[in-house]
């Protein structure tokens, strides 16, 4: 809109300063059931622990609030993306470390999202096959979309392309909670002591 105009704001380094970090984005995709969650919980606590500023933006809460009349179509998925990406640029923008988990399942979903937050983006894969995510079944999704309750569900009715830039990637078949949450902390600990 063209008769909108921002006003001047304090410059982000003031925030950053401010808080002792800088802001980055921490963006968790994979499967549902792969661990994005737990492993971005455990992340949010250590750095809390450290005095780190952080925010957890979680696909199935921002479903419930911000994102609540967005279904699970192309459309819809790439939407919900969008109004993440924009939401969590404004806090990294800042000074706020922002860990987003979100299946975010095509490759243009996750290029949307680099887009949208530039150098602040960094792709965290958080790996595990289908068979793994529907033994866990945290959620009981995988028995609902076995027995056709769940349209457009990932991994069986609607695609998942594994993404080959990630700049971290998590096998959690191979991994525990805590090496997951140890290696997110190791990828991350030069971006976070402000400039």
């Amino acid at each position: 809109m063209s008769d909108i105009h921002p006003h001047a704001t304090l410059p982000r380094y003031d925030k950053e300063t401010l808080l002792g970090q800088q802001g980055v984005v921490l963006w968790f995709c994979g499967l549902s059931g792969s661990g994005k969650s737990t492993i971005a919980a455990g992340v949010e606590r250590v750095l809390h622990q450290q005095g780190r500023f952080t925010i957890r933006l979680d696909g199935d809460n921002l479903r419930t609030g911000l994102n609540a009349n967005l279904g699970f179509s192309d459309d819809d998925r790439l939407e919900n993306i969008r109004r993440t990406s924009e939401m969590a640029k404004v806090l990294a923008q800042n000074g706020v470390i922002v860990l987003c988990s979100l299946i975010t399942p095509r490759g243009i979903h996750r290029d949307l999202a680099r887009g949208i937050l530039g150098d602040d983006f960094a792709l965290v894969y958080v790996k595990a096959s289908f068979a793994a995510c529907e033994a866990r079944d945290v959620k009981g999704l995988y028995a609902k979309a076995a027995q056709g309750q769940v349209a457009n569900f990932t991994g069986r009715d609607s695609s998942f392309e594994e993404p080959h830039n990630a700049d971290l990637t998590l096998d959690t078949e191979r991994l525990s909670v805590e090496d997951a949450v140890s290696e997110v902390l190791d990828f991350v600990s030069g971006r976070l002591v402000s400039a």
